[in-house]
C-alpha cells in the first residue's frame, strides 16, 4: 500500500481507505497530498480485491483547498516529488478527480470544510456523507480567483443550475443541511461519524456483484449527457455482458439457495 506523508492509505476489508492527513493546514492540497492521492486511485483501480473507495480527511476536516501560502510564492512541501509532476503535468488534476474516474465506487466521508479544492474534488466522488457541522463552499470568487477544478462544468450538472450559480458566484459558505437540501450531498450524519457511515455504505456495495458495481457506475456517467434513446442503446451495450458472467450466475445461486453471494469477479 502507498501513502505520503500527507495521505495515508487503508484497507477496511474489501474498501480502500485513502485520509487526507494534513489536519495542521486543514488537510489544504500538497504536493505529498496530490501524489499520494493519484497513487491510491490508481491503486484502487489495479486491485481487483479493492471493491470501494472511502474518501476522508483527517483531524475534523475533509480540504479547505489548495495552500494559499504556496501560491503567493512561499513554497510548498514535498520538493522531493516534484519529479513527478515534471514527469506527468496532468497529476495534479487526476488526483483531484478533474482528469481521472476510478472504476470504482467512491464514497466521500466529510467533517468540518470541505471548500474550495475540496468541494471541487467533492464532485468528482459517487456517494457523499457529512457530519453536520461540515462547511462547503466555493469561496474561489472572494479571493479574485477561478475555480478550475471542474466546478463552473459540473456543479450545475448535480444540483439545479441556480443553486450552482448562487455557490459559483457568491462564494458563501454552505451548511449540511444546507448541501443535503439541494443535492451535494446525500447524507447528514452527527458529528465524528461520516467516516462509519461511508464505511457502512461501502460494506453494502462491496456484498453486491463487483463487475456489475462496476458496470452500472460506467453506464451511469457515459449516458448522462446522452439522448435518451443513445442511452438506453449504451445502457444495453454495458449490461448484457454482465448477465453471461460466473458472478450473475453466483447471484441467481444465491438468491434461490437463500445465502450470501460469493463473487470472483468471473
Amino acid at each position: 500500500m502507498g501513502g505520503t506523508e500527507h495521505l495515508t492509505v487503508q484497507r477496511e476489508g474489501a474498501t480502500l481507505v485513502l485520509t487526507l492527513n494534513r489536519p495542521q493546514a486543514r488537510n489544504a492540497l500538497s504536493l505529498p497530498m496530490l501524489v499520494g492521492l493519484y497513487d491510491g486511485w490508481l491503486e484502487a483501480d489495479a486491485d481487483d480485491s479493492v471493491r470501494s473507495v472511502v474518501f476522508t480527511g483527517a483531524g475534523g476536516s475533509f480540504c479547505s483547498g489548495m495552500d494559499l501560502k504556496a501560491l503567493a510564492g512561499n513554497g510548498m512541501d514535498g520538493e522531493e516529488y516534484r519529479d513527478r509532476l515534471k514527469a506527468d503535468p496532468d497529476l495534479h488534476w487526476k488526483a483531484m478527480l478533474r482528469h481521472h474516474r476510478p472504476r470504482k465506487p467512491v464514497i466521500a466521508a466529510v467533517e468540518g470544510y470541505c471548500v474550495a479544492g475540496g468541494t471541487e474534488m467533492l464532485q468528482g466522488t459517487d456517494i457523499r456523507v457529512a457530519g453536520e457541522s461540515a462547511t462547503f463552499g466555493l469561496f474561489e470568487v472572494k479571493r479574485g480567483l477561478f475555480p478550475i477544478g471542474g466546478s463552473t462544468v459540473r456543479l450545475q450538472r448535480q444540483i439545479p443550475r441556480t443553486h450552482a450559480l448562487e455557490m459559483l458566484l457568491t462564494g458563501r459558505p454552505y451548511s449540511a443541511r444546507e448541501a443535503a437540501a439541494i443535492g451535494l450531498v446525500g447524507h447528514v450524519v452527527p458529528d465524528g461519524t461520516a467516516l462509519a457511515k461511508a464505511l457502512e455504505i461501502a460494506e453494502q456495495i462491496n456484498s453486491c456483484g463487483p463487475l456489475a458495481v462496476e458496470a452500472v457506475k460506467a453506464s451511469v456517467y457515459e449516458t448522462a449527457e446522452m439522448t435518451e434513446s443513445d442511452g438506453l442503446a449504451a445502457e444495453l451495450t454495458r449490461g448484457w455482458p454482465v448477465f453471461d458472467t460466473a458472478d450473475a450466475k453466483e447471484g441467481a445461486r444465491a438468491f434461490a439457495e437463500k445465502r450470501p453471494a460469493v463473487y470472483k469477479r468471473a
